[in-house]
């Protein structure tokens, strides 16, 4: 049997309400679109920083990520879980490609 490290990401763009939980670290659950429940226990300093940082940023996005953790009643544990939070960049506005048709036939 071949082993395999199992990572996750979960991308958000609403930061989750955090519970205190033990060795000064916080709770988070979030819930993906298939409604499975990832369950999280982030260091207390993390989540201080990615919530000044989402308030810093007027359009930001989410991470966190860790291992794939045991089952729980409704979804998993992340062990060993960190957070990130992204400022989104405004796009460039992309320039038309215009394409020059032609209705001559090329002579071969």
């Amino acid at each position: 049997m071949t082993e395999a490290k199992s990572e996750i990401t979960l991308k958000f763009n609403e930061l989750p309400k955090a519970k205190p939980a033990e060795n000064k670290k916080v709770e988070i659950t979030l819930t993906d679109q298939n409604g499975v429940v990832f369950t999280a226990k982030i260091n207390a300093k993390s989540w201080r920083k990615a919530e000044a940082d989402a308030a810093a940023f007027s359009d930001w996005g989410g991470a966190v990520s860790g291992k794939l953790g045991q089952p729980t009643e409704n979804g998993f544990e992340v062990v060993d879980a960190g957070i990130k939070i992204f400022e989104k960049k405004a796009k460039e506005p992309q320039q038309e490609v215009s394409t020059v048709s032609s209705d001559v036939m090329p002579v071969l």
